[in-house]
């Protein structure tokens, strides 16, 4: 038990460096961790896969709070790219954890490993992410892009515990934000995608009785969120110092690749 929580202290350090370099909160590393960790410590069958996603979205909800708090301090925020696009990632957010809730162990998965591949073939092949020109400047969301893409955002984000980075940062950086502050916006745009998850997978209907024990709250592990917390907190405080010192084009080539990586350890270990 020791060792298990000793991991889960480590990752969450982990995905405080993701949260604040690339506005993860976590979600591409817990959800496969934490779904190993449930099967190994108390296996769950199908249920595991459903405790994964929502403890991800719980610890995502702290996450991605403290991180936006750091970078609206160092000035990387800008109204006119969250707001109303938070609104309808919410609005998103609620219908997709909802939905997953219904969905079983393999489904959900094989939606996130789909996922996954997509993002990483979106991001390599479609011209505008992996180098935004120096003589381009940023351009506005159009209203149909904050209505059905803020909502697509956060039914896709929430439904598998992932948060809403691994979509609004292309989205912002084809805008020609630069990595820093398309990353930086992730994170409060990661808000509401966690939080509405968070309630839903919390006090779902559909729970099975047996996840009501000591420590759990619905499908949220609370023991193994808060493992992950006490790792993340401290490195988010760390690491934002750091930031803005990575060259764009490496900030976005690691992007890509940290997703590279991520999927090939979901295949490899079947989670």
């Amino acid at each position: 038990m020791l060792t298990s929580s000793l991991t889960l202290l480590l990752f969450g350090c982990l995905t405080g460096v993701l949260t604040v370099l690339f506005g993860f909160g976590g979600g591409f590393v817990t959800v496969p961790v934490l779904y190993a960790y449930l099967t190994l410590t108390a296996p769950s069958g199908a249920d595991a896969m459903h405790v994964a996603v929502a403890t991800s979205a719980a610890v995502m909800a702290v996450n991605a709070l403290v991180a936006a708090v750091g970078q609206w301090r160092q000035g990387r925020l800008h109204r006119d790219y969250l707001w109303p696009l938070a609104g309808w990632i919410a609005l998103g957010a609620a219908a997709g954890s909802f939905g997953t809730t219904l969905l079983g162990g393999t489904e959900l998965r094989l939606l996130f490993a789909v996922y996954l591949l997509v993002t990483i073939a979106d991001s390599v092949l479609r011209k505008g992410f992996l180098t935004v020109g120096a003589e381009q400047r940023p351009r506005p969301l159009g209203r149909a892009t904050t209505t059905f893409g803020g909502t697509g955002i956060g039914l896709v984000a929430a439904g598998l515990g992932v948060g809403g980075s691994v979509m609004t940062v292309p989205l912002l950086r084809r805008r020609g934000l630069p990595m820093v502050e398309a990353t930086a916006m992730a994170n409060p745009l990661s808000v509401p995608v966690a939080v509405a998850g968070s309630l839903v997978y919390a006090f779902a209907p559909g729970a099975p009785a047996h996840l009501g024990q000591a420590g759990q709250l619905g499908y949220v592990d609370l023991t193994a969120g808060c493992a992950l917390l006490l790792g993340s907190l401290p490195t988010i405080a760390l690491v934002r110092r750091v930031t803005g010192r990575v060259p764009d084009r490496v900030h976005s080539i690691a992007y890509v690749t940290l997703l590279v990586v991520v999927l090939l350890v979901m295949a490899a270990t079947g989670a």
